[in-house]
């Protein structure tokens, strides 16, 4: 029986880490439009959609800071109107009205956020009409 004598191993040159930069990178034109777009359309759903493309993407493209705002502005007092009408149709006798006023007021919502989408996607700002600017006071009252 032959043994063998252990092998040392020679240290292998591992490439260097490379840290992923602490400041996120600007986003390019095409991504720019994309969050943008994808800020107005998540109005279908309510505020939240562009409350966070706001927050996550407007230090990194100028069109999605500008439209996510003017998404996030137009949105917020809807989304509110539909919880509020959600949560009070469950109050007997009057519960269908504010049901009604619920369901007519996210169809509102949703069909002005597809228009706004389509006219962002095609790389064109967008300017809701009735806009009560309801999230800029909200901000500036805090300051």
């Amino acid at each position: 029986m032959t043994e063998t004598a252990p092998t040392t191993s020679t240290p292998t040159e591992e490439p260097a880490f490379e840290a992923v930069p602490a400041q996120a990178q600007p986003l390019d034109v095409g991504q720019d439009r994309q969050w943008a777009t994808l800020a107005h359309l998540g109005g279908v759903v309510g505020a939240l959609p562009s409350y966070v493309i706001h927050r996550v993407f407007a230090d990194r493209g100028p069109f999605t800071a500008q439209e996510s705002r003017e998404a996030l502005n137009f949105t917020l007092l809807p989304s509110i109107v539909v919880l509020a009408g959600i949560v009070l149709s469950l109050v007997p006798a009057v519960g269908w009205l504010f049901s009604v006023i619920a369901a007519v007021t996210w169809l509102w919502l949703a069909i002005a956020s597809v228009v706004a989408g389509v006219k962002v996607n095609r790389g064109e700002p967008y300017q809701y009409r009735g806009n009560t600017h309801l999230y800029d006071r909200i901000v500036a009252s805090r300051d």
